[in-house]
């Protein structure tokens, strides 16, 4: 299993995956100008200098192979209005996680999540030969949680003190 950066896009799609870059990084900051939007995840970027410091990490990983970061374009505008990624990736078990997905505000609760969900799993199973996709949610994400459970996945359970976030109290609480 090989996983390296593709375009993904689906007929009559609302959005479509690109290949993450730095040149989507104004529009990025503008769709995620609502901190809201980075509640459960371990950065909120409030400059553009954060904002092309998270790419620039994503693309890192990605030269190192654990992750294959993407834009989520608005077909529509072609403004970059979130972003996620495939990580955790682990070809000797054909398996993968899709995660650090977000999206500005007015794409959340739109069928942008999961047409970007479709083209992300369609890929990795027809294409990559994966044989496993995880999701990952913070158990008060409840948001995200009943996204994941619209798209079909099985819950199979809950996993403690996994990561930080900005949303997480401190480590020694």
């Amino acid at each position: 299993m090989r996983v390296e950066p593709v375009s993904l896009e689906m007929d009559g799609g609302v959005v479509c995956l690109e290949p993450l870059e730095v040149s989507h990084a104004n529009d990025l900051l503008a769709a995620g100008a609502d901190p809201s939007v980075w509640t459960y995840l371990m950065e909120h970027p409030r400059t553009l200098e954060d904002m092309r410091g998270l790419i620039g990490r994503a693309l890192e990983a990605q030269r190192s192979g654990r992750e294959v970061p993407f834009a989520v374009v608005e077909v529509a505008t072609g403004r970059a209005v979130g972003s996620t990624r495939y990580e955790d990736i682990l070809p000797a078990h054909r398996s993968l996680e899709i995660g650090w997905t977000w999206y500005g505000a007015p794409w959340q609760r739109t069928a942008c999540n999961t047409q970007c969900k479709y083209m992300l799993l369609r890929h990795a199973f027809e294409v990559l030969g994966a044989v496993r996709v995880q999701l990952k949610a913070d158990a008060r994400n409840l948001r995200s949680l009943a996204a994941i459970e619209r798209i079909g996945a099985v819950r199979e359970g809950t996993l403690r003190k996994h990561r930080i976030s900005s949303g997480t109290p401190s480590a020694s609480a």
